[in-house]
């Protein structure tokens, strides 16, 4: 059985895939497995480059910087990044076959449909917006930081799954992941 992992930033979806992981579930982290994909499959660089010109490979490497300010002045960009990428991405999980594909844009790249179930992590807004101030803004909760953060939750979809995990930081993560064994494996 493969289980698919979603939910908005600050949600905590890492944390549990993590304690998964610790468990001895083998967790797909999309996120990562993308960006070696990118690095390692000569296919998807060679499309990368040819839709997006050498500046997105720096020395070799993916340059982040520029591919992220092109896709997101050309949003038709994005949609063809993303035709490259996610196929690439859903055949490495296919042939891995995980026990969890975690991801925050599962349905958007039709993961979901790997998946025999797909479980929503979710939080109270202002727990998530925490969350990423200490992960992402050293701790530093200016009004900038906050409204950048808000506009990013607000620009996230909503996630639809077979089961919903609170992940208010009230129950401890050790006990969601019980939850989670308990119902689905």
């Amino acid at each position: 059985m493969m289980i698919g992992l979603t939910g908005g930033i600050g949600s905590g979806k890492s944390t549990i895939a993590q304690e998964l992981a610790r468990r001895g579930y083998v967790v797909y982290d999309c996120d990562k497995e993308a960006k070696r994909i990118i690095a390692e499959d000569e296919e998807v660089k060679k499309a990368i480059i040819h839709l997006l010109g050498n500046e997105a490979f720096k020395d070799g490497k993916y340059n982040t910087t520029y591919v992220a300010k092109r896709v997101f002045e050309e949003p038709e960009m994005l949609k063809e990044l993303n035709a490259i990428v996610h196929p690439a991405v859903k055949a490495d999980i296919i042939v891995k076959k995980p026990d969890f594909v975690e991801s925050a844009i599962l349905q958007e790249a039709g993961l979901d449909t790997l998946c025999d179930k797909v479980i929503v992590i979710d939080a109270p807004e202002d727990v998530r917006i925490e969350r990423v101030i200490a992960r992402d803004y050293n701790g530093v909760a200016s009004q900038e930081n906050m409204s950048k953060i808000r506009a990013r939750i607000k620009a996230q979809k909503t996630y639809t799954g077979n089961f919903s995990i609170c992940n208010d930081g009230k129950t401890k993560i050790e006990t969601l992941v019980d939850t989670i064994i308990k119902t689905f494996v």
